[in-house]
C-alpha cells in the first residue's frame, strides 16, 4: 500500500462515521436502504457504461433511426427490467462518469468537462471522496473491478497532471482494475503497421482489392507479435480461397484481429522484414496499451507491441471482465461483487468491428474487406452513398456497426458468467438465480455523425440539449429487487442517482453516508420495487463547464457543426473528432492560441467566422420545460456573454419534442410567452439558482472534507514532497499553478481552523 492510500483510508472511515444529510438544492429527498432479509448477501452488481451512445441509438427506447441498431442482449435486459425513459447525464464523458461514483453535480465535484493532459489534478475526482467501491466496501465488505474506459484521472500522456500514476484506479476504491486511463482508443493507424505511408488505410488495415484497387492486396505475410499464443512469428496468406471469413479471402482483416500486422502482396517472410514494422504503433480500437491493478497490489502495464493488447478491444473488455467475474463465482463464497465494464465504443474513432461479431455478416462486405463502407453497406440503412451525405452516412454506419459488435459481446459477458441463459431459439434470458444486478447506462448523448434521425445531430455530444443529455438507463435484477419487469418509468432521473441506486442495492442505508457531504444523488429503488411510485425528482439538472488547467488547449474546428472549441490538446486527437487544426504544428510552431484568433484569421482571409464553443452550460427542466443558461466568449468585447433559451420537451415516441433551434420559446424575447409558460420559465430560473446557490468554497480545504485543519497541512506536506518525486499538480495546488509547493501551505494556514460545513 502505498503511503497516501494510508491518509486516504483514515479519511474513508471519517467520512461514513456520519448519518442524514442536507438539503443540497431543490431535488432534495430521502434516499433508501436495501430490502434484503439479515444474513441474505447482498446482490453482485454488473454495470455497464457505453460510449458516446445517447437514448436515440436504442430500439427498446423507442428509437434508433429508420433501421435500429440489431441489440438483442441489449433487448433482454430491457425486458427483463425497468427502463427510465427520461434519465439525463452529463454533456460529456468525465463528468458524468464521474457522478456515478460520487453522486455530486459537476460544480461541486470539479471535474465540468472531459479530462484531457492538460487538466490539473483539481479537476480530476480526488482519491480523498467517498466514492462507490469505498462505501460498498467499507459497508457491506463487496470487492470492485473495473474493465475498460472510465476516464477519471490523468494519463501518460501528461505525467505532470497526473499525480497519481499507475494506481489512480485503486486510489479511487477499486480493487481490481484493467483498462486504459486515455479517454478514447488512440487514433487510427493509416499506415496499418507501418507497411505504407501515413493515409493510405483509413481503417486502420489493408483493405481487399475489391475495397481498394490501388492499396489493397488479397494475399500478404502476416507478422505476428513476439508472445504470440500460437509461438507463430507469421502466417502467409495464400489467395487460395473465396470463402467469406477465410484468412486467404480477408487477409488485411483477419491479420489484424489475430493483432497481426499485414505485409501485402507478398508470400515471402523473413526476420528482417518484421523488425521493419511498427508493433508499438496504437490502432484504433485494435490495438492499445493496458494498465493492471492487481488485486494484490501490483501493476503492470501491457503495451501495444505484446499479444494480449492486441484484437478487437471490445471483445479484450468483455473477456477481462469475464475472467474476473468468473473468479470470483468460483471461490463459492457470500463475497458480493461489483465489475465496472466501461465499453469503447461508440467512441471515435470510427473503425469497423470484426465482422464475426455483426449479426449479418454476409451483408457488409467493405467491413469483411476492411475498407470503407460502400454503397451496399449504405443501402442497408437507406441511406445514399455518394457526395457529403454519403461521407456523413458512411460514419453513421460504420457506428451502428460498433454498436451491434458491443450487443455482441455483452451478450457474451452475460451468458459466459451466467447472468443470462441462451434460449433454444438463440434468445437470452435473464437468470435470477445469478443473484445478479444488471445495471446499463450511457455516459452522454451521441456524437454529431452518429445521432439517429429525428434527433439533432448539431445538438448532440458535448451540449446541453436532449440529443446530447438524454441517455438509457436499464435495471434487471432478481424479483426482490425489480418487481413487474419490462416496463418504463417515466420520471426525471440523473446519473447522480446511480450512486444512491448501488447503495441501495447493496442495502446501505443513508445514514451510512457523513452528515456534512452535499449529495445531489437520489432514490432509484423505490422506482424498481413499486411500479406504481410517484416522481421522486421535481427537477433535472446538467452541466459543462471548463477544466482548471495550467493554459488552455489549442484551437481546433468542427466543419460539420460550425464550431471551434478549445478541447482537444493533440492534433490527432482532433482529427478523430472531424475537426481541423488551428494550433501548433507537431515541432510546436505556428499556429493560433484562442478560437477568437482562428475567427480574426477567417475573417481576414475572407471566410465567415465559426461559432466558439460555451465556456459555461447550465440546464434546468422540469416534466415540461427545459431553460438552458450558456455563457459564450464574446470576442470583441473580451468578455464573457450570457444567454438564455427556453424550450417545451418530451418523450414522446417515435418522435419527441426536441429543443431545437427553431425552438426556443425565448427567440421573440418573453412578451409572447402564455402565462403557463411564463410561471414554468419563472420557476425554473429560481430553482437553478437555488441549487447554484449551494455550492460551497472553502479555500485551503484540500481534502474534499470541508475542513481546513492540520490534516490539510498533513497531506500537503505529502504532496510537496519533491524528493519523493511530486510538487507538481495535486489536489493540494491551491493556487491552480501545476505546483504544490509553499505558496500552497500558505493559503491553508490563511485559513486554518475554518469550517465550511454549514
Amino acid at each position: 500500500m502505498n503511503s497516501y492510500t494510508l491518509l486516504f483510508a483514515g479519511l474513508g472511515l471519517l467520512m461514513l462515521g456520519g448519518c442524514g444529510g442536507p438539503d443540497p438544492g431543490p431535488d432534495s429527498s430521502p434516499g433508501t436502504g436495501g430490502g434484503e432479509s439479515p444474513g441474505e448477501p447482498p446482490p453482485n452488481i454488473l454495470f455497464i457504461v457505453v460510449d458516446d451512445a445517447g437514448v436515440d441509438q436504442f430500439e427498446a427506447f423507442g428509437y434508433g433511426g429508420a433501421v435500429p441498431a440489431a441489440t438483442d442482449s441489449i433487448n433482454a435486459i430491457a425486458d427483463a427490467g425497468v427502463r427510465f425513459r427520461n434519465t439525463w447525464s452529463m454533456p460529456t464523458c468525465s463528468p458524468t462518469r464521474a457522478t456515478f461514483f460520487n453522486g455530486r453535480y459537476p460544480f461541486r465535484s470539479g471535474v465540468r468537462n472531459a479530462i484531457v493532459s492538460n487538466d490539473l489534478a483539481n479537476s480530476q475526482p480526488s482519491p480523498y471522496a467517498l466514492t462507490t467501491p469505498k462505501l460498498l466496501r467499507q459497508e457491506k465488505g463487496y470487492v470492485s473491478a473495473l474493465v475498460g474506459k472510465m476516464h477519471l484521472t490523468g494519463s501518460d500522456l501528461n505525467p505532470d497532471n497526473h499525480p497519481m500514476h499507475d494506481d489512480a484506479m485503486r486510489e479511487l476504491g477499486w480493487d481490481y482494475f484493467a483498462g486504459y486511463l486515455d479517454g478514447a482508443p488512440y487514433p487510427i493507424d493509416t499506415t496499418a503497421g507501418g507497411v505504407a505511408p501515413e493515409g493510405t488505410y483509413q481503417s486502420g488495415c489493408v483493405p481487399t482489392t475489391a475495397a481498394d484497387g490501388d492499396h489493397g492486396a488479397d494475399f500478404g505475410v502476416c507478422y505476428l507479435p513476439d508472445n504470440h499464443p500460437s509461438g507463430q512469428l507469421w502466417i502467409a496468406m495464400e489467395p487460395a480461397s473465396d470463402l467469406p471469413g477465410q484468412d486467404s479471402a480477408t487477409p488485411g482483416r483477419s491479420c489484424l484481429e489475430r493483432g497481426g500486422i499485414l505485409d501485402p502482396g507478398t508470400l515471402t517472410a523473413s526476420e528482417a522484414r518484421r523488425a521493419e514494422l511498427d508493433f508499438n504503433a496504437q490502432n484504433g480500437y485494435y490495438t492499445g496499451e493496458w494498465k493492471i491493478n492487481h488485486e494484490d497490489g501490483g501493476n503492470e502495464t501491457v503495451s501495444a507491441h505484446d499479444t494480449r493488447a492486441r484484437g478487437y478491444r471490445l471483445t479484450l473488455e468483455a473477456q477481462y471482465a469475464i475472467d474476473w467475474i468468473s473468479d470470483k463465482q468460483s471461490l463459492q463464497d457470500d463475497t458480493p461483487w461489483m465489475m465496472t465494464v466501461g465499453f469503447s465504443a461508440l467512441h471515435a474513432p470510427l473503425q469497423p468491428p470484426p465482422a464475426a461479431l455483426l449479426p449479418h455478416p454476409d451483408a457488409t462486405p467493405s467491413l469483411i474487406g476492411c475498407g470503407t463502407p460502400v454503397a451496399d453497406g449504405l443501402a442497408e440503412l437507406g441511406l445514399p452513398a455518394t457526395g457529403a451525405i454519403g461521407d456523413f452516412a458512411e460514419q453513421r454506419i460504420v457506428a451502428q456497426h460498433m454498436l451491434e459488435a458491443m450487443d455482441h459481446e455483452i451478450g457474451r459477458l452475460l451468458e459466459e458468467t451466467h447472468i443470462a441463459d441462451r434460449q433454444e431459439d438463440g434468445s437470452l434470458r435473464y437468470n435470477p438465480d445469478s443473484n445478479t444486478v444488471v445495471v446499463l447506462v450511457g455516459d452522454n448523448g451521441t456524437y454529431m455523425p452518429s445521432v439517429k434521425l429525428p434527433f439533432d445531430p448539431l445538438r448532440a455530444k458535448g451540449s446541453l440539449y436532449q440529443s446530447g443529455v438524454w441517455v438509457p438507463l436499464i435495471v434487471a435484477g432478481p424479483a426482490s429487487i425489480v418487481a413487474d419487469p419490462d416496463r418504463d418509468v417515466e420520471h426525471l432521473v440523473n446519473t447522480t442517482d446511480l450512486f444512491n441506486l448501488f447503495r441501495e442495492i447493496a442495502g446501505i442505508d443513508d445514514s451510512a453516508l457523513p452528515h456534512w457531504l452535499p449529495l445531489d444523488a437520489q432514490a432509484v429503488r423505490p422506482y424498481l420495487e413499486q411500479p406504481d411510485h410517484t416522481a421522486i425528482r421535481d427537477y433535472n439538472f446538467s452541466e459543462q463547464g471548463t477544466n482548471i488547467a495550467a493554459a488552455p488547449p489549442p484551437p481546433c474546428v468542427v466543419p460539420a457543426a460550425n464550431t471551434c472549441m478549445q478541447i482537444f490538446p493533440q492534433e490527432e486527437v482532433c482529427a478523430d473528432q472531424g475537426g481541423v487544426w488551428y494550433g501548433p504544428d507537431e515541432h510546436g510552431n505556428g499556429g493560433f492560441d484562442s478560437c477568437c484568433a482562428v475567427n480574426e484569421h477567417l475573417t481576414s482571409q475572407g471566410d465567415d467566422p465559426v461559432a466558439i464553443f460555451p465556456r459555461e452550460q447550465r440546464t434546468l427542466r422540469n416534466d415540461h420545460y427545459k431553460l438552458v443558461r450558456i455563457s459564450r466568449q464574446d470576442c470583441a468585447l473580451d468578455t464573457l456573454v450570457d444567454s438564455e433559451e427556453f424550450y417545451e420537451i418530451d418523450q414522446a415516441i417515435p418522435a419527441p419534442k426536441l429543443d431545437r433551434a427553431d425552438a426556443d420559446l425565448l427567440a421573440d424575447g418573453e412578451s409572447d410567452l402564455s402565462d403557463e409558460q411564463a410561471a414554468n420559465l419563472t420557476e425554473l430560473r429560481e430553482k437553478l439558482d437555488q441549487l447554484l446557490a449551494t455550492a460551497t468554497d472553502c479555500p485551503g480545504d484540500g481534502n474534499d472534507d470541508l475542513m481546513v485543519d492540520q490534516t490539510d497541512l498533513d497531506e500537503w506536506a505529502y504532496w510537496a514532497d519533491t524528493e519523493a518525486g511530486r510538487g507538481l499538480s495535486s489536489w493540494y495546488d491551491l493556487n491552480h499553478d501545476g505546483l504544490t509547493d509553499g505558496a500552497d501551505r500558505a493559503v491553508i494556514e490563511a485559513h486554518m481552523g475554518e469550517n465550511c460545513r454549514g
